[in-house]
């Protein structure tokens, strides 16, 4: 079975185009963090320009945390376009349950578009699964959490990536427990939407699998540990992309704590 560490490879040899469709605030940010994983980005708001593209990409990412109408729209033609082509499509459902529209949006993308991954927090993830008014987060229970982390992804036929103080990814029959740790990066606003960037490019070259989301999860979650001697938040999301584009896959084999569950 390949590993971790070869799966990072295997993106740095084929340079996978991923193609987003993604929050205004933190763009730059995830094309970076494309470049710096071994991929090639793409970033498109032009339903000519996006629905040309992405037969061409080897992954999509919609993400819904500035979506509007227009967004919207492009973001389903474009997974539609993404299915036809046999590409991946990950969603990351930024916000939603948060308000009714985010909830629509996200709604609307599941109903037109087959989404084969779907990353969020555990509010997110409970907020699809139609827990309304529920307050899911640090202060939820992890029993609670691997549930809904497993219900999902059976409920839909997808590989869902839940991230959190421990992330959980399951594809409704195998589920992966990751113990990386964070520290900071929850002082760096956008790290939600790079992870999704990062996922972006090891299901473009490593193929839709629990192992792959899980091998991307640990590879964004490795740079950050290495990146918390940080002075603050700035410098932090720069050595976190260094830590990033300097990760050896031996090395980021050997700091891995995964936990099969």
């Amino acid at each position: 079975m390949i590993t971790t560490g070869g799966m990072l490879k295997k993106v740095r040899e084929m340079k996978p185009l991923v193609c987003q469709i993604t929050n205004n605030v933190t763009i730059n940010d995830c094309a970076n963090v494309t470049l710096c994983t071994g991929g090639s980005p793409v970033m498109s708001d032009s339903m000519a320009d996006a629905i040309e593209m992405v037969g061409m990409a080897s992954a999509l990412v919609l993400n819904i945390g500035t979506v509007n109408d227009d967004t919207l729209g492009i973001m389903i033609s474009a997974g539609k376009i993404a299915n036809e082509c046999k590409i991946p499509v990950i969603l990351d459902p930024v916000g939603v349950g948060a308000t009714r529209y985010r909830s629509r949006a996200a709604e609307g993308i599941l109903k037109e578009v087959k989404v084969d991954v779907i990353k969020g927090n555990a509010g997110e993830i409970a907020s699809l699964l139609g827990h309304k008014g529920k307050v899911r987060g640090v202060d939820s229970d992890t029993s609670s959490e691997v549930s809904d982390c497993r219900r999902l992804a059976r409920k839909l036929g997808i590989v869902v990536g839940m991230s959190g103080e421990i992330d959980y990814v399951s594809d409704g029959k195998t589920t992966y427990a990751l113990h990386n740790g964070k520290d900071m990066m929850d002082m760096v606003s956008g790290t939600g939407c790079m992870l999704s960037s990062v996922i972006g490019c090891f299901v473009g070259a490593n193929g839709v699998s629990a192992e792959s989301v899980a091998a991307a999860i640990s590879s964004f979650t490795v740079a950050g540990e290495l990146a918390n001697d940080s002075k603050g938040p700035a410098s932090y999301k720069i050595n976190l992309m260094d830590s990033l584009f300097s990760l050896v896959p031996e090395y980021l084999n050997s700091r891995l704590k995964v936990e099969e569950i």
